[in-house]
């Protein structure tokens, strides 16, 4: 029996570090502070599914793609990286147009992807289904994108222990912790090309 669930369990352990659940909180509770109760739950629904959906799709198809398309792990760190960091500052300075663009679509990028589902989470997978096998990967990955939809749906209440003033104070903090996240991935991503020999 314990042969029997102990991939399952060594292929849980390190995707529940590579999703970093509480990692995407304090990002979930600053994107969508200005969101209704609906467009909150909306959003957690579309991020954890684009989240899977991308995850899972890598798993199945990521090699190939990345072979057909000659782009590499630390390309993707690099792009994305780039991509949260210029998010970031759009929250952090706001134009007074954007104000209410800033606050939809965020389910699907960045909360979806990159941030729960991004070079870590792609990059698990890949290994532990090399290592684990195919079937645990998979239970596992759907397991933790599972945690993560009842850890945003609490968001709601870590939301009113912290009142108005808190959260907004809260929300500069998090758009910075975002910008040092995607300086993280653009600095391992070249970092791992320099090592590799691409740059």
């Amino acid at each position: 029996m314990i042969e029997l669930i102990k991939p399952y369990i060594l292929a849980f352990i390190p995707m529940f570090v590579a999703a970093n659940a509480i990692g995407v909180l304090p990002i979930f509770i600053s994107l969508t502070e200005e969101m209704s109760k609906e467009q909150k739950r909306r959003t957690i629904h579309t991020s954890v599914l684009t989240a899977s959906i991308v995850a899972l799709a890598f798993l199945f198809l990521g090699k190939a793609i990345f072979l057909v398309m000659s782009i590499t792990i630390s390309d993707f760190k690099v792009a994305g990286g780039i991509l949260l960091f210029v998010i970031s500052i759009n929250h952090l300075f706001p134009k007074e147009s954007d104000q209410h663009k800033l606050y939809e679509d965020v389910g699907a990028f960045p909360l979806g992807t990159p941030l729960i589902t991004g070079p870590a989470v792609l990059t698990t997978s890949l290994v532990l289904s090399g290592s684990q096998g195919l079937a645990p990967t998979i239970v596992a990955l759907l397991l933790n994108m599972i945690i993560i939809l009842l850890i945003l749906r609490g968001a709601e209440f870590i939301s009113r222990i912290m009142g108005r003033a808190g959260m907004k104070a809260f929300s500069k903090i998090a758009y910075i912790l975002l910008a040092s996240i995607a300086v993280k991935m653009v600095r391992s991503g070249i970092d791992e090309l320099i090592k590799s020999g691409w740059l």
